[in-house]
């Protein structure tokens, strides 16, 4: 499995699971950062549909809503887009493409244990899940 994830974000991901994981780092308002990490998403996504294996992005809430600036939550809105996107090709060809949006209140562990299972199970494709108790809204899962 290919993953990215922020130094400052302390979980180890177990080597055996395939697929791309990609957590989303904290960026500042500056366009070179926001350019950066689009860019290192869009090329572990791409690698990862060449190997038809599933793509993860990891976000937060309050970055999605734009909470904690225009730079965070251009990247975090793109990232659902091109989740959504890629579960198109990917439902064609057995792979799967999903955002999960989590709240400060729920820990790194816990957040990397759903999007694993996510991950692993492919059941669902082109999906943003909210985890914590600031959204309420469908439970997937």
């Amino acid at each position: 499995m290919t993953h990215r994830i922020p130094d400052a974000i302390d979980v180890a991901v177990p080597s055996s699971i395939a697929g791309f994981l990609f957590w989303m780092d904290a960026i500042d308002e500056v366009w070179e950062q926001v350019a950066a990490e689009l860019h290192a998403a869009f090329a572990g996504s791409q690698e990862a549909a060449r190997q038809e294996e599933s793509i993860l992005y990891v976000v937060r809430n309050d970055d999605l809503l734009g909470r904690s600036g225009p730079a965070r939550a251009m990247v975090s809105a793109g990232l659902v887009s091109g989740a959504r996107t890629a579960a198109l090709e990917g439902a064609r060809r057995g792979w799967t493409a999903n955002v999960v949006a989590y709240d400060e209140a729920v820990s790194h562990g816990a957040v990397l244990q759903r999007a694993l299972t996510i991950l692993e199970d492919g059941i669902i494709t082109g999906e943003l899940v909210h985890l914590g108790p600031g959204h309420i809204g469908k439970a997937l899962i």
